[in-house]
């Protein structure tokens, strides 16, 4: 694969060019629709349809919750009349484009074929009840229950995503495909892709819901649909973490069937992993033994599976554990400063405002407000001595407080540096052959993509990457250790060696020149043989 080609994988989308001298039809199918062009506005419009499919089936159960819709009811009304609106015009597109679908282009008739595939037919059905009631003065309520079948609207983003899995993982065995679902990989496609999208949906849905349910009036209508709603989520949080556990074996770092578990569920995100299923089991399975209401709160930590599909959070987390010892020193000092000056205005107030600094431990709350320069002005000393010495500890802490999150600001930023720097070396290695496979492009968009990089920087560290590459012509200008790894390399720099040697015994004045290597401890024996033997002279008379 050539560089050039490489450009085009990774950067496609920049170049895409639809020209604007097709015939409309044509022109609009390739830009909205056309599965086969990368970078146009088809998986876009895809994504955006899901999540339109899926707000109206949680719309759909919230309707039936009579405390819910008689309060709302005019705004899901409204949220109908948008998402019929919005399926109506895809409906409407797709039957105009139809004769630009490869699948109905061949066909005689191929609108009247798109109205009779399986496809169209539950467009149709997805928006029918809406028409049907608004044009007929029946009494048609029941069938607004037939919008439960929008789902079905999914098979068309699911049924490609799956039969492209299959092409892709022909061969491979079960454990295999299950790992090409649940983590990402070249194999995964589209359909790790919606795996993810699920997970995330149910981790903000699950949220959602532990929040609402603080809410007493809320809680006490829907206290069963809660429960319900929480024993799914946990179901497939529940699976996602034992399909996690069964095929990470496939990722590198983990190829032992025990060790590799092992050290997989001590991982941070295995960890976070359990404490969002952990209270609901102990809560089932413990409850009569002891109240763990408490423990429900805890379900709010599903969010942090959230991290698992951000870059950020990542990068943060290695940047807490490189700097841990300095952010350990740092919490120490604003530790004692904040028992110093607990204990200073316990001295200078208590007398004063004995209710209010009534001991050390009650001072530490004002401590840690003064110096971290919030000032509730709840508790504030009063004497003299007390705001003196509040004035000074309020700059001190100002200083002290910030130094944490300079530290976190700087590191950050250095491990953003050494993440890119990082890339541009695994691109350069990639490069060295000459070739880049499917999985290397897969791993550089990946990480590309972890790392937040616009198409402008990956343009830019791909770039460097190939000066790097052109350099390793020039081998003079490598490392030794650089040439020494490359048999190719380093017979080329000791044939430029060599010729530099041959340059230097013709430019130099021959008598001067063997003066000084006739001098004592200027060179060996073995030196001045090896001198003439590349030189190719005979031993010069003294």
């Amino acid at each position: 694969m050539s560089d050039h080609t490489l450009e085009d994988q990774l950067l496609h989308h920049e170049d895409v060019h639809i020209s604007s001298d097709l015939p409309f039809r044509k022109w609009l199918y390739s830009w909205l629709l056309d599965p086969h062009i990368e970078g146009n506005y088809q998986k876009t419009i895809d994504k955006w349809i899901v999540i339109l499919i899926i707000s109206n089936l949680f719309a759909l159960v919230f309707e039936q919750i009579p405390a819910i819709f008689n309060a709302y009811e005019k705004w899901f009304h409204f949220f109908d009349i948008f998402s019929v609106v919005v399926f109506t015009i895809e409906y409407l597109l797709r039957f105009y484009l139809a004769p630009e679908d490869e699948e109905f282009k061949k066909r005689k008739y191929a609108r009247g074929s798109y109205v009779v595939s399986p496809f169209a037919l539950i467009d149709l059905i997805a928006i029918l009840p809406f028409f049907l009631q608004a044009f007929i003065s029946v009494d048609l309520r029941y069938l607004r229950s037939l919008r439960l079948l929008r789902i079905l609207k999914l098979f068309r983003i699911l049924i490609p995503a799956y039969k492209e899995f299959v092409v892709a993982n022909q061969g491979r065995t079960f454990r295999q495909r299950v790992h090409a679902v649940v983590f990402p990989s070249e194999y995964g496609g589209s359909l790790h892709t919606i795996f993810d999208t699920f997970i995330v949906i149910w981790v903000i849905v699950s949220v959602l819901a532990v929040i609402l349910e603080s809410v007493h009036g809320i809680h006490y209508l829907l206290n069963l649909e809660f429960i319900v709603l929480d024993a799914i989520a946990v179901g497939i949080f529940t699976l996602e973490y034992c399909l996690r556990m069964y095929c990470c074996v496939e990722e590198p770092g983990y190829k032992r069937a025990v060790t590799g578990r092992l050290k997989m569920a001590k991982s941070t995100s295995s960890i976070i992993d359990i404490l969002a299923i952990a209270p609901f089991f102990l809560e089932v399975f413990l409850h009569h033994l002891i109240d763990l209401r408490f423990m429900r709160v805890f379900r709010l930590l599903r969010l942090l599976k959230l991290s698992r599909y951000t870059g950020a959070t990542q990068s943060l987390s290695k940047v807490i554990v490189r700097e841990w010892p300095v952010m350990a020193a740092s919490a120490f000092i604003m530790l004692l400063l904040v028992v110093m000056t607990a204990s200073l205005g316990y001295l200078f107030e208590h007398e004063a405002q004995p209710d209010k600094f009534e001991n050390i431990h009650q001072s530490i709350y004002w401590a840690v407000i003064t110096l971290a320069s919030v000032g509730y002005g709840d508790i504030s000393p009063i004497t003299p001595a007390g705001r003196a010495m509040t004035i000074v500890l309020a700059l001190i802490g100002i200083g002290i407080f910030a130094i944490p999150a300079a530290l976190l600001s700087a590191a950050f930023a250095d491990q953003l540096k050494s993440d890119r720097e990082a890339l541009v070396n695994t691109i350069y290695e990639m490069l060295a052959d000459g070739h880049i496979d499917d999985e290397e492009a897969h791993f550089i968009k990946t990480e590309s993509k972890r790392l937040h990089l616009t198409d402008d920087d990956l343009k830019r560290l791909v770039d460097k990457a190939k000066k790097e590459r052109e350099l390793m012509d020039d081998v003079s200008v490598l490392p030794l250790h650089k040439i020494a790894s490359n048999p190719e390399h380093t017979v080329e720099h000791y044939k430029f060696l060599l010729g530099q040697i041959r340059q230097l015994n013709l430019l130099s004045d021959q008598s001067q020149l063997h003066q000084t290597m006739a001098m004592p401890d200027r060179l060996t024996e073995s030196d001045k043989q090896l001198w003439r033997l590349i030189n190719r002279q005979e031993t010069p008379s003294n």
